[in-house]
Parts: C-alpha cells; structure tokens; sequence
C-alpha cells in the first residue's frame, strides 16, 4: 500500500526518533561518569559528604547501527533500493551520451529497456527532432557522459525519485567543454525490476 504525505513525514520521523535514542542513550553512558568525576574534584577534603542519590547503572549492549533494521520500517526492501538506484544511473548516463552520426532509434534502443513505454516514445520523438539531429551534424556534437546519485527525493511502495546529477564530456567543433545537469528521475517497478517513468530536470520533474 503507497504511503500517504502524512504516512512518509511519520516514518522520517520514526527514524529520526529511532536514531536519536541511540545517541541519547551513548551520550548518558559516557557523560554520567565524566559529571561524578568532576563533583568529586571540587569537593574540599574537610566537608562532609553531601547526600547524593545515584541513578541505576544503564545495563546492556551497546547500541550499533547495525542493531536496526532500517529497511522494515520502509515500503521497500534494501534489494529494491538498490536495483532502481542501478537503473536511474545508468539511464542518466545513456541518456547523455550520443553521437552526431549516430541513427537515433540506435540511441534509444540503448535507454529502452530501462525506461516504460511511454517514456520510450518520448524519447524516440526527441531524438528524431529535425532541428536537433541537423545541429548536432552541424557541430559534429559527440557526447559522453557520467552520473552520480545525488538523494532520494521521494519514496513510495511502488515509486522512488532520485535527483542525479550527469555530467556530459561535449566535443564541438574539435573543441570540448563540460556540463552537469541534475535531474529528477522517477522510478517505478515493471514486473520484477525497476523502469525509469519520468525523467526532467530536478527543478521541473516530479516534486
């Protein structure tokens, strides 16, 4: 079952709670015995012992990130993560690379097993565009291009957003420059692996 808005601010706030108490908990361990030390270091020698009361010792191990399991407490598991973090790079890799004498359709094949159906005709229609094909030959444009994932903007049982950011190595010309971008890259799940469904600049794609 997806989430709700209200649903995913709770379960933030879970983990913030969850990893507070971790550090609430080390944080007295540690600090109580530094305060006994300090007391006694302050206290003349010719007084007489103030009445104090002392707190039952904190027993048990400690806590390690590795005690909690992060992933059940979220829609999906750490394999799923991990899977559609794979694809959002990779096709934000894809997409940056070209060739001016490339055949389009070649280009999108490339792409076309990650993302759906849709978004493959979208793509195939950008490709082909008369005016975009004629400029790159013009310039004899070639592009390679890498990717680094950047966050995870939002979650769902059933969709991930990732901002990536792609950085494209343009040649034009004989002369060759460099360029990021970030985008949004929308995640859903096809079957049982993870597709690309959306793909826009981070300041205009899916919130």
């Amino acid at each position: 079952m997806d989430l709700t808005d209200r649903q995913r601010k709770l379960l933030f706030a879970g983990l913030v709670v969850v990893l507070a108490a971790a550090g609430v908990f080390l944080t007295i361990g540690s600090g109580s015995h530094r305060h006994t030390r300090s007391v006694r270091a302050s206290t003349p020698t010719s007084a007489a012992p103030a009445p104090t009361s002392s707190a039952p010792a904190v027993s048990g191990p400690t806590p390690s990130p590795e005690s909690y399991d992060i992933y059940s407490m979220l829609p999906f598991s750490q394999k799923d993560f991990t899977t559609a973090a794979d694809v959002a790079r990779r096709f934000t890799v894809a997409y940056g690379t070209y060739r001016f004498d490339e055949d389009p359709k070649a280009y999108v094949d490339r792409m076309r097993p990650m993302v759906t159906p849709d978004l493959a005709t979208q793509l195939d229609q950008g490709a082909a565009a008369p005016g975009v094909l004629a400029q790159r030959k013009q310039d004899q444009e070639v592009s390679t291009s890498d990717a680094t994932l950047d966050s995870l903007r939002d979650m769902a049982k059933d969709q991930l957003i990732f901002l990536a950011t792609g950085k494209q190595h343009v040649t034009k010309g004989g002369k060759t420059s460099e360029t990021s971008q970030q985008y949004a890259v929308t995640m859903t799940r096809s079957g049982g692996g993870w597709v690309v469904f959306a793909f826009a600049p981070a300041d205009v794609g899916d919130k």
